[in-house]
């Protein structure tokens, strides 16, 4: 079993209300069973929502407490970002998942880039919740490398 995020399997849960279907996810979707989850909707926070970032680091050091999330209204957003990122974990338990495949780029699910500070663009690091997965040895990959067939 997998979860992956709902954008991806055509959820319209991102911060701006819209998602990021991936086809070839939609054809695993046949073959195998992958739950849909939104950290961010988890953690309390609603869609549409304002885009945040990690603001001096990334999951790792949002974990670590040298760094939070915040939203493009100057909000922290950490307490939302964590809460959800511990909820995923806990139904992947609870289900007896053992991998996830989440969307790059973004402040919650980053596996490779997450954007820095507002307008500098991307950059390298995870998000909050692949930062918990990888703490807890779960398998996480982004959409764009896809490790099941």
């Amino acid at each position: 079993m997998i979860i992956a995020s709902a954008c991806l399997l055509g959820v319209n849960c991102r911060y701006d209300g819209s998602n990021k279907s991936s086809p070839r996810l939609l054809d695993l979707v046949r073959k195998h069973t992958i739950i849909p989850l939104c950290p961010e909707q988890l953690g309390g926070l609603p869609t549409p929502r304002k885009g945040a970032i990690i603001e001096g680091g990334d999951g790792f050091d949002v974990f670590n407490s040298q760094a939070r999330v915040v939203d493009m209204g100057g909000n922290d957003v950490t307490t939302q970002f964590t809460r959800g990122a511990g909820e995923v974990l806990r139904i992947m338990r609870l289900v007896g998942a053992e991998a996830a495949i989440l969307k790059d780029k973004s402040p919650s699910c980053g596996v490779n880039y997450i954007y820095g500070d507002f307008g500098l663009g991307l950059r390298e690091g995870v998000g909050v919740l692949t930062a918990l997965l990888i703490r807890n040895g779960i398998r996480v990959n982004s959409e764009y490398n896809i490790f099941i067939d």
